[in-house]
């Protein structure tokens, strides 16, 4: 059974799923071409998968865009969905979209945010925002403060950070994740990469930096945000390091290296 924190305030059908009415206005593009505009989406979590997803309700839907999939996957949502091609503004993208299962949300569609690449639109806006990745979910916070506690940053052995001056970045059950003034980190001992990456609460991680030493280190360990979201300023220009593979001493105690949903993907 789905134990999701806010489950007492969702409703569940009997296929498992948790979901509940948003008040957002939200649009989805493909291209230039509105696919999506809707001001009555329903949030759904989905047992298997860590976050949200909008479902919205046909009439709001450009359903004249969407053909029924030519192959759609044996498995990938909760229960025996129902998948759609979508066929605007270029090729067809299979399985953009799928209805879940049961009464409860029969009348609804959802789309694909992130997977394989070429599926799903291309932007999305909750009001007049660009939001990215996926849904924000509304019993999820994330907070950045700042701090004077020491935080002291070492890989194999090498002091690679040293600062009495972080901001402390809390998400909810992810690891406190430590943004360092870059005075305070030892850039000389990174290279700088194309990487980047997007999150929905914090914005575009454009810089990242892999370790130049030896030893068992994964790529892009060390990332910055240059312009972040409004609620999360504090960390601009800061850089943070993946608890995961480094090792983090802070105001004198050795934190132990936590297991993520990144650890995985963290693998040298």
């Amino acid at each position: 059974m789905t134990t999701h924190p806010a489950a007492r305030a969702l409703r569940a059908t009997p296929e498992g799923l948790l979901w509940e009415p948003s008040e957002r206005w939200v649009r989805g593009l493909r291209g230039d071409v509105t696919v999506v505009d809707s001001r009555h989406p329903v949030l759904v979590w989905e047992p298997r998968l860590p976050v949200p997803q909008y479902a919205f309700p046909r009439e709001e839907v450009r359903t004249d865009l969407l053909r029924p999939a030519r192959h759609p996957p044996a498995d990938g949502h909760t229960g025996p969905a129902v998948f759609y091609d979508l066929v605007a503004g270029g090729d067809p993208r299979p399985n953009a979209a799928w209805t879940f299962p049961g009464e409860d949300l029969s009348g609804h569609i959802a789309f694909a945010w992130f997977g394989r690449t070429g599926t799903g639109l291309d932007h999305w806006y909750e009001e007049d925002e660009e939001i990215f990745v996926h849904p924000r979910d509304p019993y999820k916070r994330v907070d950045a403060m700042p701090s004077s506690r020491h935080v002291r940053v070492e890989i194999d052995g090498t002091v690679v950070a040293d600062t009495r001056a972080p901001v402390l970045l809390f998400e909810t059950s992810l690891p406190i994740r430590y943004y360092l003034p870059r005075e305070d980190v030892r850039l000389d001992l990174f290279d700088p990469t194309d990487h980047s990456t997007r999150c929905p609460y914090k914005g575009t991680a454009r810089e990242y930096w892999s370790w130049r030493g030896a030893g068992a280190v994964p790529p892009d360990i060390v990332w910055s945000y240059p312009d972040p979201l409004p609620a999360v300023a504090a960390i601009k220009g800061r850089l943070a390091f993946f608890n995961e593979v480094v090792d983090l001493t802070v105001d004198g105690e050795r934190l132990p290296r936590p297991v993520t949903p990144f650890s995985a993907d963290l693998r040298t």
